[in-house]
């Protein structure tokens, strides 16, 4: 296995170039911020930017948590990538990321400024300061399983295809603000998630009104089970089931939350 660093400032660009990088070096996994991610999916481990203060999102990072470290550690020895890149803001940082997951430290370090001009760690550097946001390398599909009712923003560049490549390759990443950012925080209560699915519902022709909703809220999203009466000569099925994927798209589009389920049961059909 074949270990290689991009070490820098918080703040800098890391995350952002990550996948340019990897793709030059030609490494499989990256490592980054708690998370072992692979091929544009997250493998496994927990974001440090989930983590309510910054000394927490650094203990994270560099999988002080025993049982973190073992499930990462765990996933690396199974996937058995040839090549393995690690975010980190110094050298001893990323040798200690080496030594929790028990593998070799690196023999290359790259430095951000290698791979960043200075107006684009300049910016980096700007848009941390007044925004608040940080990138992480992989989509936002992937993200949001992580980071429900967070600000998601996906963020597509292209990678120019080296020799071996046959095309252009599409990167994206996710744009996120932490917990901890001193830009505060916010949540969305239950309330309001069941007021956006009763008005989703009721905009599907067929639907007479919503009798009941009910909203579960979890780490990872939320759970939705509406009770419905549907007009009478309609086909239930079909009705349901587009209630069932506009309460989803609606409810994402407008909380950013990653809506695990949508129950949709129509309990009476109305003769008005």
């Amino acid at each position: 296995m074949q270990v290689f660093a991009l070490v820098g400032q918080s703040g800098t660009g890391k995350s952002h170039h990550a996948s340019l990088l990897a793709n030059e070096l030609g490494t499989d996994l990256i490592v980054d911020d708690g998370l072992a991610i692979m091929e544009g999916k997250i493998l496994a481990g927990q974001s440090s930017k989930r983590e309510q203060s910054r000394l927490a999102a650094v203990r994270r990072a560099i999988f002080s948590d025993p049982g973190h470290a073992a499930e990462v550690r765990e996933k690396i020895r199974e996937v058995s990538p040839d090549n393995v890149l690690i975010i980190g803001t110094s050298r001893a940082m990323v040798n200690r990321i080496a030594e929790a997951l028990a593998i070799p430290e690196p023999q290359k370090y790259v430095d951000i400024r290698e791979v960043a001009t200075h107006d684009e760690i300049r910016r980096a550097l700007k848009v941390r300061k007044e925004q608040g946001k940080h990138v992480i390398p992989a989509p936002t599909l992937e993200v949001r399983r992580s980071f429900s009712g967070y600000l998601v923003d996906p963020l597509r560049f292209f990678i120019p295809k080296r020799s071996n490549q046959s095309a252009n390759l599409v990167v994206e990443k996710s744009v996120v603000r932490p917990t901890w950012s001193s830009f505060g925080r916010f949540y969305i209560a239950d309330s309001v998630v069941g007021a956006i699915a009763v008005k989703s519902c009721r905009e599907i022709d067929g639907m007479a009104r919503v009798r009941k909703v009910v909203v579960e809220s979890t780490d990872e999203g939320v759970n939705v089970d509406l009770e419905v009466a549907i007009k009478h000569g309609v086909m239930p099925f079909e009705v349901l089931g587009k209630a069932q994927k506009h309460v989803k798209k609606m409810v994402e589009y407008c909380t950013a939350l990653n809506v695990l389920s949508v129950d949709v049961a129509a309990r009476k059909v109305s003769l008005e």
